[in-house]
């Protein structure tokens, strides 16, 4: 159906959708609400601009798509604010790394992780640096031979926090093949950053296999690179999407919010 209330925008074939005629500062109306998730469902990723948001404004966005959570982590690169809910991404001169610069899924170590984050980036760097990748993970789990398709339904991955965030962090084993819980979608749940090794082969062939798939998961044909503006907001389905932090603008800031939409069911096989 076509969109009644807000303007979508795709910027891309499989993933991202810029969407105006929405003010975060104001509640927003249950319709308008529908066609929102809409976008967020079809697109993976969906992004505002020009918005001046609080952290009341943030929150209460937020919560309309679940109850908002916190990092599994004991230790994060972010810093926290005032507010529990909500953590700084701040990056400046004296920064010597920052977090998410693989492509990855947020927190899949997690027994059950999180459905999506909205993050808002009031300062951005010049000439459109500082910019984030998306990619679906539906498409790329799509563009896989029926042959390699079959392998993977069945098997399960090891999912290690600790590899990222240290002791003290989840290690899960989720199917390497899952269905979106709502869209029924298949796609393909293994990242750089917390999946260790796939739990029904030996662990040279795990090695190549996955080494396979990072190369195909972070394929351009299926991404989308968004620009950041000051006062712009992306939201994105942590469920069947990448993302990648491009950290090409050291010396100068990055600033932002962000905050964790809960997840609710842990990641199901894609058979179930």
């Amino acid at each position: 159906m076509p969109y009644q209330h807000i303007k979508v925008t795709r910027l891309s074939p499989h993933v991202g959708a810029e969407i105006e005629g929405v003010d975060l500062t104001s509640e927003i109306s249950d319709e308008v609400f529908a066609e929102i998730r809409k976008a967020f469902l079809d697109c993976g990723v969906i992004f505002f601009r020009d918005q001046q948001i609080s952290f009341d404004d943030q929150i209460r966005f937020a919560r309309q798509f679940g109850p908002l959570g916190k990092h599994v982590g004991a230790k994060t690169i972010s810093k926290t604010t005032d507010n529990p809910l909500v953590r700084k991404f701040h990056y400046d001169e004296t920064s010597t790394m920052i977090s998410g610069e693989n492509f990855h899924s947020d927190q899949s170590c997690a027994e059950v992780p999180p459905l999506g984050s909205m993050l808002y980036n009031h300062t951005v760097p010049p000439h459109n640096g500082g910019s984030t990748m998306f990619a679906s993970m539906y498409a790329a789990y799509e563009a896989l031979s029926e042959p390699m398709k079959q392998y993977l339904d069945g098997l399960t991955a090891t999912h290690d926090g600790t590899r990222v965030f240290g002791q003290g962090t989840p290690v899960s084993a989720h199917p390497v093949v899952v269905k979106h819980p709502e869209t029924g979608r298949k796609l393909l749940f293994v990242n750089t950053d917390f999946t260790s090794h796939i739990n029904e082969v030996p662990r040279h062939e795990s090695r190549r296999v996955l080494e396979f798939l990072y190369e195909h998961c972070a394929k351009p044909e299926w991404s989308c690179r968004f620009n950041w503006t000051p006062h712009s907001v992306a939201l994105w389905d942590n469920r069947c999407t990448h993302h990648k932090a491009v950290w090409d603008y050291w010396p100068h800031v990055r600033s932002g919010y962000r905050v964790q939409i809960e997840g609710t069911t842990r990641p199901l096989a894609a058979a179930a």
